[in-house]
């Protein structure tokens, strides 16, 4: 029997380690009604960090 140890981490901290590299959430959400697509959403997200060393592309 292998014992896994068990680590309690933050909400902050995986939003931390996620933002740091990047996160890309990509769905689709088709809501029907009797065989009938009433309302269809498709969801391209890209979620990251700024950082500072990059230049803002509007100016400053």
């Amino acid at each position: 029997m292998t014992v896994v140890e068990r680590r309690e981490i933050a909400l902050v901290d995986l939003l931390d380690r996620l933002l740091a590299g990047g996160v890309v959430i990509k769905g689709d959400i088709t809501l029907r009604i009797a065989d009938v697509d009433l309302v269809r959403i498709d969801l391209n997200a890209l979620i990251s960090s700024v950082n500072e060393q990059v230049p803002s592309p509007w100016g400053s």
